[in-house]
């Protein structure tokens, strides 16, 4: 039995069930490192065990990471195996989560593995309950919703438990639906955020399926998927508005330089951290920053960090303008709606206009920034702020 369920987590942990499509929301999940008020016994570990395979959707890598350290704690004790190796991020990841729970005795972590695995039941049952035909979403929906009405198609980044973090997947899925909203009937498309949060950029976990064998190949078509992805937004051929409804990060903010317009939240930051974890500019921020705020300005973003203000970024030029967070989204749908009634075959030719003599700079530069990327995360200095990143996050 405990052999199945290792392998069980060791599979889990791996990603072999993951989605990156599926947003699955559980309640917090809060590990207690005192004496439980009554103890699990052994049968109700492997019923445990058992209940882990019928669960119906995927928990997510840190949930899964606290099934395997608190799996290995209770059946093995403290963790007393050397650290892997910086490139080994599946199994460093997975030491690391096991090493965190220190000298918790093995009694009070078989208790805990059975208290998680119950929270996880209750809410794989609760979840699954079927909804109205009118209220359930496609299938692979989850992670981004598109919707189109009053002349306006909205891409709406829905991953709010995550802030709204991109996977892979969603790259492919956003260039997909910027693809069908330059052919739908809408005079402009917008791109938000659900939740607290616009975008944290890339999310990090993304790095931790990689097999130590296919490092270089994944760098290789990362950096192609990044190239075709900025390519789409470069190309986009209808206004494009950026409503940024919390603090953007990363990607989210160096792609703000290619739409037309930028309305923020006086809540909004705008952060791209690439020197701490040991990488560089992309989106074309590399010229569209220091086109619009200065090569000063730009460095001390892009190079140095600094985490600008909506008020600062309006400043700077990269927020069009800033509205109080308690007005923000009905002052700017009733304007984006006015806007969707002009004449939408004049804006797109407006656009074209202002935006056609770069365009074939602007690709040369996103081929650039992508090539670049792909040595910076090949490189040591990259791998090791990204594993130092990920070590803290996935600290219990």
């Amino acid at each position: 039995m405990a052999g199945v369920a290792g392998r069980l987590a060791r599979r889990w942990c791996s990603g072999a069930l993951r989605s990156p499509l599926q947003v699955t929301r559980f309640p917090a999940l809060q590990l207690h490192v005192c004496g439980p008020a009554m103890r699990a016994s052994q049968k109700d570990f492997e019923n445990a065990m058992n209940q882990v395979k019928l669960l119906k959707k995927d928990p997510g890598n840190e949930v899964k990471l606290k099934l395997y350290a608190l799996y290995k704690q209770a059946t093995e004790g403290p963790c007393n195996v050397p650290r892997p190796g910086v490139l080994d991020f599946i199994n460093k990841a997975k030491w690391d989560a096991w090493h965190a729970l220190g000298s918790l005795p093995k009694e009070t972590a078989r208790q805990n593995y059975v208290d998680l695995v119950s929270s996880l039941s209750a809410s794989s049952e609760s979840s699954g309950q079927v909804t109205p035909a009118a209220d359930r979403k496609q299938p692979g929906s989850d992670a981004l919703v598109v919707t189109s009405q009053d002349g306006i198609t909205t891409i709406t980044l829905n991953r709010p438990d995550k802030k709204n973090a991109l996977t892979p997947q969603m790259y492919h899925d956003i260039m997909l639906a910027l693809e069908a909203a330059s052919k739908d009937d809408s005079a402009i498309t917008v791109l938000t955020g659900n939740g607290d949060y616009y975008c944290s950029g890339n999310d990090l976990t993304n790095f931790t399926d990689i097999p130590p064998g296919e490092v270089e190949e994944r760098a290789r078509s990362g950096a192609v998927l990044l190239r075709d992805f900025v390519d789409c937004f470069i190309d986009f051929p209808k206004p494009l508005v950026a409503v940024v409804n919390g603090p953007a990060v990363g990607i989210s903010v160096t792609l703000l330089g290619l739409f037309d317009v930028v309305y923020a939240t006086d809540r909004a930051t705008f952060h791209t951290p690439f020197s701490h974890l040991g990488q560089s500019p992309e989106g074309c921020s590399s010229y569209t920053f220091p086109k619009m705020m200065g090569p000063s300005k730009a460095t001390e973003m892009l190079v140095f960090g600094k985490k600008l203000t909506a008020r600062e970024a309006c400043t700077q030029g990269l927020v069009t303008e800033v509205f109080p967070d308690s007005t923000f989204q009905k002052e700017v749908w009733v304007r984006l709606k006015a806007y969707s009634k002009l004449p939408p075959n004049a804006m797109r030719i407006s656009k074209q206009v202002i935006r056609n003599r770069e365009k074939e700079k602007l690709h040369a530069i996103n081929a650039e920034e992508s090539s670049i990327l792909q040595e910076r995360w090949l490189s040591d200095e990259c791998m090791n702020a990204i594993v130092n990143f990920l070590s803290k996050k996935a600290k219990l």
